[in-house]
């Protein structure tokens, strides 16, 4: 799996500028592209993989890495091969390289939905849904199986049954959120973490400018001759993990992937362990992002 994955989550995003964005993304080198069912992004991704085989930017599929991921909606063990089907043909692909369990909780089948009612959500049976996913692998369907926003508990659970253990847990990871407890629990157990919102999420309804205006990662970042978000993701990488970056423009697109030719000092990792931790999805904003989950402290074991 490439380190630097290319996001695709967007409030509101013309699928004619997510096109373009990935084309562009491809031809500077990126290879990883994230999608989900609910972001509503894989029909136009599809399309862009489609156009970037037919212009050879590519010279086939395999070249690239697809990460698609299951809405609790569909978390049911007789519902994920039928949801992941419907992925790959919004891709127009057939494969994935992996998919992930989207959040820790199922709700009612039906239209997929940001926003979960509270009548809809319900304990996931997770043995039956990930047995369905370790069968999605055996077919062929994904080359590998994970999880996402899965915390240490959850993820311990997960491994006591499972005949095909988790290659990745895609969680929020920032400077201002730095999982270490999480990280080493998935260290230790050979499964890669993966950072979503580096950045802080800008652009989202819960993200906050918090990390890009940190005083002490913009001093980092002046003595380093770098931009903030080049901190932030050369620091993940750094400590381990891969990330999924979001964003569509051509220089900040190509400013991120100039992290691997410089290195942070142990002053500078020292400097930003001790920044004071926020989880920037908070429970209140929780409620907004899945709807008003009966228990937070059970989806999150109470870590947050």
């Amino acid at each position: 799996m490439p380190v630097l994955g290319f996001g695709t989550a967007s409030n509101n995003l013309q699928p004619e500028v997510l096109i373009e964005a990935v084309l562009e993304a491809i031809k500077l080198g990126y290879r990883h592209f994230d999608t989900a069912s609910l972001y509503g992004s894989e029909q136009s991704l599809g399309e862009a993989i489609a156009q970037a085989l037919k212009l050879g930017l590519v010279a086939s599929r395999d070249e690239l890495f697809i990460t698609s991921k299951l809405w609790p909606n569909d978390a049911h063990p007789d519902l994920v091969l039928p949801a992941l089907n419907k992925s790959l043909g919004n891709l127009q692909l057939d494969y994935l390289d992996l998919y992930l369990i989207h959040w820790p909780i199922s709700a009612t089948p039906g239209k997929l939905s940001h926003f979960l009612e509270e009548k809809d959500q319900m304990p996931m049976d997770f043995k039956g849904v990930w047995a369905a996913m370790e069968q999605a692998q055996r077919r062929g369907l994904t080359k590998s199986i994970g999880i996402s926003n899965f915390s240490t508990k959850k993820t311990h659970n997960l491994l006591s049954f499972a005949t095909i253990p988790p290659s990745v847990n895609q969680v929020e990871m920032s400077p201002f959120w730095q999982q270490k407890k999480l990280r080493d629990f998935c260290k230790a157990n050979g499964i890669v973490v993966t950072a979503f919102s580096p950045l802080g999420a800008i652009g989202t309804s819960w993200g906050t400018n918090h990390v890009l205006e940190s005083k002490v990662l913009n001093e980092i970042a002046e003595a380093r001759g770098k931009t903030v978000a080049q901190v932030c993701i050369r620091w993940v990488y750094q400590v381990g993990a891969t990330l999924a970056v979001k964003s569509y423009n051509k220089e900040r697109l190509k400013h991120n992937m100039q992290v691997f030719d410089w290195e942070l000092t142990q002053e500078d990792l020292d400097k930003i362990s001790q920044i004071p931790q926020r989880k920037m999805m908070l429970r209140e904003e929780m409620v907004t992002a899945t709807g008003p989950y009966k228990s937070l402290d059970e989806l999150w074991d109470g870590e947050y």
